[in-house]
């Protein structure tokens, strides 16, 4: 809605005017009315209008001296002229004055002000959408040399170097590697990844907002450096320099990225960490460069947060060959993991757990596939107990937490992600041990489910939870509707059953891990509960 400003010493007119014509249904906003041109130009000053009615004859200002001066804040505003003067002078005044129609009061019409109203709205109307259309051309033109330059870099870094000259000429069009210059590449990588994904909706608005801010910085900071976003996690830039000019650009370049990691947070509530390649001389220096930070995963995903560092690959090899198998220790830390969960500290304790595991696998640095793989491997093992405790509905299916930790690309991220992912699950069992049942049986379903590994009796767990054991066992029917003994056979049988599909144990080193004797006895109770042997249960 247009703002139209009225300026008028002749009150009635002013009246008139403001009642006589339906603003609203012009599509128009009056935004004040007027005895003065002094006035009038107190509040143009702040909020000057898109249409100007004025007199001229006024006191304090005259209207052409208020045109002029509204005309100087906002050169397109439009200005119709009411007036008793017919003379040729202040005509010719508002015509110097680009004013648009010249109306005399005598003989004035509302209905004839309101027509040059409708005219000045559709005339401001198709300019906007002039406007609109050349302003969307330019970010159009904008945006295809943006993926230009992006795909002809991936384009040098992906394909064969056929042709270094050819690429060092068509690399200097966008400010790499002009004569006599070098180039220092790095790579940034954005955090938290999963929660900008949702505020910013889609990835080409990320990329818009994310490019703006960048090219900004950059602009202000290093005119020479070029930006170029890689993917959806990552950007490349590429700083020129010319080496022995008694720069560091490793330092000059280092407080432009923090910049970069300043402003990024403030505008965007974005984080990005850094890492810096080594400075290059030519295409073929450049191209190994960069596939060589690209493809440093392990540093990259032992990155702290908002890091900025040089690229260092005798630490991922150092990591390699120095460090025991991590899965020497994963049982000690399914069992932590899952007392945590089940014990009666709750969400801290498990906090405290992740992040004790996690800090030690900072320490010791080992490959990021095999972290993957090992917190994948705890959390599948956690939810196939869990979902025995009263039927509880995992959060996630395999495939998705497979999908979901590997496509993880720093630890930190995958701590974060740790958290809710057990923060949630605790809920889901919180939820599942509520309802009907007993504090009492919660208590001896978790005692059952921590310790499938051991024998277990009716009066140890009623010794535990300090109650007379034919009462407890009278009080576990009465909620489960099974005995307790018919339970614990039950969520053994259900354990006996993940570990034939899940591992490659022979079944009699399951029957010794959920503790029974014997391996006759344990198959006919298997049979009993599944309707067929251990073996065949494997098999079928």
């Amino acid at each position: 809605m247009y703002n139209v400003m009225l300026v008028d010493d002749d009150y009635p007119v002013i009246e008139l005017l403001s009642e006589a014509i339906s603003w609203n249904e012009l599509g128009l906003n009056l935004m004040g009315s007027y005895e003065n041109g002094m006035s009038a130009w107190e509040d143009a000053k702040s909020s000057p209008p898109d249409i100007l009615i004025t007199d001229i004859g006024m006191p304090k200002m005259n209207g052409l001296e208020l045109s002029a001066r509204i005309k100087e804040v906002k050169a397109d505003v439009r200005i119709a002229i009411l007036s008793c003067h017919n003379e040729f002078q202040y005509a010719q005044q508002a015509m110097r004055l680009n004013v648009q129609d010249y109306l005399l009061k005598d003989t004035l019409d509302p209905e004839e002000l309101a027509q040059l109203l409708r005219r000045f709205k559709q005339a401001m109307d198709e300019e906007a959408q002039k406007g609109w259309e050349r302003s969307r051309m330019i970010y159009l033109v904008d945006e295809s040399k943006e993926l230009r330059k992006e795909q002809s870099l991936k384009n040098f870094i992906h394909q064969p170097l056929l042709s270094p000259e050819k690429w060092r000429h068509e690399l200097s069009e966008y400010g790499i590697l002009k004569p006599g210059s070098h180039c220092l590449p790095v790579v940034g990588h954005l955090e938290d990844v999963r929660e900008i994904k949702h505020r910013f909706a889609s990835n080409q608005t990320l990329h818009f907002a994310l490019g703006n801010v960048l090219r900004e910085v950059l602009d202000q900071l290093n005119p020479d450096a070029v930006h170029v976003l890689y993917d959806a996690k990552s950007s490349l830039l590429l700083f020129a320099y010319r080496p022995g000019l008694g720069s560091n650009i490793y330092d000059e370049a280092a407080a432009c990225l923090k910049e970069v990691q300043r402003t990024l947070e403030r505008v965007l509530r974005i984080r990005m960490s850094f890492l810096i390649g080594r400075g290059c001389a030519d295409p073929e220096a450049l191209k190994a460069g960069l596939n060589e930070l690209l493809a440093c995963q392990h540093q990259r995903f032992y990155l702290e947060p908002q890091e900025i560092t040089k690229l260092n690959g005798a630490l991922e090899q150092k990591s390699l060959n120095g460090n025991p198998d991590l899965f020497a220790y994963y049982d000690r830390a399914s069992s932590e993991l899952r007392e945590s969960l089940l014990g009666k500290k709750g969400l801290c304790a498990v906090r405290d757990t992740v992040d004790r595991w996690i800090s030690w696998i900072q320490e010791k640095r080992y490959a990021p596939e095999s972290v993957k793989d090992w917190v994948l491997k705890l959390l599948l093992d956690l939810k196939l107990r869990l979902h025995l405790l009263h039927s509880l509905s995992p959060a996630y299916t395999a495939d998705a937490l497979h999908k979901e930790i590997m496509d993880m690309d720093s630890l930190n991220e995958l701590k974060s992600w740790l958290h809710d992912y057990l923060e949630s699950t605790l809920q889901a069992m919180d939820r599942g041990f509520v309802g009907s049942r007993r504090s009492e049986v919660a208590e001896a379903c978790k005692y059952v489910s921590l310790r499938l590994d051991q024998r277990i009796t009716l009066d140890e767990v009623a010794g535990c939870l300090h109650l007379n054991p034919s009462y407890f066992s009278r009080m576990f029917k009465k909620e489960t509707g099974v005995t307790f003994i018919e339970y614990v056979t039950r969520m053994k049988m259900e354990r006996a059953k993940e570990l034939l599909r899940q591992t490659d144990r022979t079944v009699g080193e399951i029957c010794e891990s959920l503790a029974y004797d014997n391996v006759s006895y344990f198959s006919k109770t298997f049979k009993a509960y599944a309707g067929v042997t251990p073996v065949e249960f494997r098999n079928g």
